[in-house]
């Protein structure tokens, strides 16, 4: 059996050469190698590309590198997360590319597994797709995506063994497993390191020929950035929870349910243990309990899409991202709950980017509204301004095409049978006038 040299952080970090292509592990600040990320940002190595869900947070993590003007480019899923990744980008100081998650998740699957490519239903139709080949392929339009390696990973695990076997925490393993095969030079920071033999083969999730160094740095609350704990106090308006409880009526017993950040999280509060619903969580997780009531955070918890510190039910499981949105593509998620920005007549959705406004990232949005088998959108049916969300055709850049089946609002809610938009239920204290004067788009009403 091999055996993996142990190095320190600094000596770790002075193997990432100015110009590197830098992949990151973690989803937030959860799983994330942060020592290593702030050792580099101590050495200050410049012009690299970055590539990870999200930058971490706003001086955290990537986020210090970004700070310190080390990065030229960002490559990720989800930067709203950190405003200084949105004002570098917006303001030109860092070019940047944005990637469905599910889609730059497999692109460094397929990079690890000596893949060239992939062909996705996932953006086509979107501007996310501009440039980009495409084909229909079995009568679906699909998008071409080349894989991703990179020069060095830094990635985060539980345990390692002294031959470099890693096990992961709970979600922490979300882009980490990946990111250890797409790299010529893979440094494991963990928080344990015992001998070989110690980690069941069972339990070994990332096996040491993958990875070359390992480090061992500790995890504190400081390291953990918004979800270092979470709040078992929050006041919720009744507009919105009457919203989620009609969500939670569609759902039927067995239901694997996706549930998008907003509105759709708040329906998670009313499912029961009797509702027999198994939650998905796209960072890696089915069986997504309740927030934890003990004030709890990352250190004790898994966490979900939204970075919020939830429970384990029985019969729970964690996986990798790739795997979990294997699942949602392979269409083994039976309904997906996302807010919406827009839904238009023709059942296209636009959820994920205001031009001027500060937002830069589609996360598993696009992922979720092509894969799953239903979508229903919670969104409230009017703008600040008065102006209607549903509407004749989309302006906003489009989610994905003719995918949602159900939409919920404040006033109101409408299905697509025949492919018609149709009113077929007023919310309460609704009247057919309000929602006809609040709703631009033309619909069938059989209330």
């Amino acid at each position: 059996m091999k055996t993996v040299p142990i190095i320190d952080l600094h000596t770790a970090a002075s193997m990432v050469k100015d110009g590197d292509t830098l992949l990151q592990g973690g989803f937030g600040m959860t799983g994330n190698p942060v020592h290593l990320m702030h050792a580099l940002a101590e050495i200050g190595t410049k012009n690299l590309t970055f590539i990870g869900n999200n930058t971490g947070e706003a001086g955290l993590g990537g986020g210090r590198l970004l700070r310190n003007g080390q990065l030229k480019k960002m490559i990720g899923s989800f930067f709203t997360s950190n405003p200084d990744a949105v004002k570098a980008a917006q303001n030109g100081d860092v070019a940047y590319e944005l990637l469905p998650q599910g889609t730059l998740a497999e692109a460094i699957r397929a990079g690890g597994a000596g893949i060239g490519g992939f062909y996705t239903p996932t953006s086509a139709g979107t501007i996310i797709a501009e440039g980009r080949e495409t084909k229909i392929l079995d009568g679906v339009e699909q998008v071409f995506i080349k894989s991703i390696r990179g020069n060095v990973a830094f990635i985060r695990a539980w345990r390692a063994d002294t031959a470099g076997n890693l096990q992961y925490r709970m979600t922490e393993n979300n882009f980490n497993k990946a990111m250890a095969t797409a790299a010529d030079l893979v440094i494991a920071e963990v928080e344990e390191i015992v001998p070989v033999g110690e980690i069941a083969p069972e339990f070994i999730h990332t096996q040491g020929c993958y990875v070359d160094y390992l480090v061992e740095a500790k995890i504190t609350l400081e390291d953990l950035g918004s979800s270092a704990s979470v709040s078992s106090s929050k006041k919720v308006d009744e507009t919105r929870m009457n919203m989620a409880k009609r969500a939670l009526a569609e759902l039927k017993k067995g239901d694997v349910v996706n549930l998008g950040i907003g509105i759709p999280t708040l329906v998670a509060d009313l499912i029961t243990e009797e509702h027999g619903i198994i939650l998905h969580t796209e960072n890696g997780m089915l069986g997504v309990g309740p927030v934890p009531t003990d004030g709890g955070g990352a250190m004790d918890y898994p966490v979900n899409a939204g970075k919020i510190p939830v429970t384990a039910l029985k019969g729970s499981s964690y996986f990798d991202s790739a795997d979990s949105f294997a699942m949602i593509r392979g269409g083994h998620i039976d309904v997906a709950i996302m807010g919406g920005l827009e839904v238009d007549e023709a059942a296209n959705l636009a959820n994920w980017a205001v031009p001027g406004k500060p937002l830069l990232g589609v996360g598993g949005a696009m992922d979720l509204a092509k894969g799953a088998k239903r979508l229903i959108i919670t969104m409230t049916h009017t703008n600040p301004d008065g102006s209607s969300k549903i509407v004749p055709s989309c302006i906003l850049p489009l989610t994905a095409k003719g995918v949602v089946s159900m939409i919920i609002t404040d006033l109101a809610v409408f299905a697509y049978p025949d492919g018609k938009l149709t009113l077929i239920e007023l919310m309460p204290n609704a009247t057919l006038e309000d929602v006809t004067a609040k709703t631009s788009a033309s619909f069938i009403n059989a209330v």
